[in-house]
């Protein structure tokens, strides 16, 4: 975790390292913020559990991360839980962002999905980008290019203004 910790700004617990109690202690005591994501089967009271033991190793920079739960239905990866995600808004202190790359597997759904977080409130998302989205090496059907990436940011930009203002205008009103 040392070398690790010396060369990143934050630290990513994937999904199925969400449970790992070794690693999230170790991960913690590097003092990096820590981006937790959900694991696949995971409740969100076990997704908040896991966060409680990088808080107790006194580590409060934590990021929750939905990114998609176990599923039936084979035409998207897992299934984007974003009722879970605003739930867990409500359940915790700690930023919780949407990963749509990972919840979906699929590059036409991100922008979307991201909009309707960026709507609803949560605090961010991560998505997958590549210069070339069909010939990475990982994960190419969920990848965006640097382009579309731009302009879905520049549509989260206008939706939290538009709800700035909104929310300004019922105060007023």
């Amino acid at each position: 975790m040392p070398l690790v910790a010396s060369r990143v700004d934050m630290i990513q617990i994937g999904a199925r390292n969400m449970q790992n109690v070794p690693l999230l202690r170790a991960a913690a005591k590097t003092g990096l913020p820590i981006l937790l994501k959900r694991g696949p089967a995971a409740s969100l009271d076990e997704l908040l559990g896991a966060a409680e033991y990088v808080l107790l190793e006194g580590n409060e920079n934590v990021v929750l991360c939905e990114r998609g739960i176990r599923g039936f239905d084979t035409n998207t990866r897992n299934v984007c839980d974003l009722g879970g995600a605003l739930r867990l808004k409500e359940l915790t202190h700690l930023p919780v962002i949407l990963d749509p790359s990972h919840a979906t597997g699929r590059r036409s759904l991100v922008e979307p999905l991201v909009l309707a977080a960026a709507a609803a409130g949560l605090d961010g998302a991560i998505v997958e980008v590549h210069p070339d989205p069909d010939r990475s090496k990982s994960d190419a059907a969920q990848a965006i290019d640097p382009a579309t990436f731009a302009r879905i940011a520049a549509r989260v930009r206008a939706v939290r203004a538009a709800l700035a203002d909104e929310e300004v205008y019922a105060v007023a009103g």
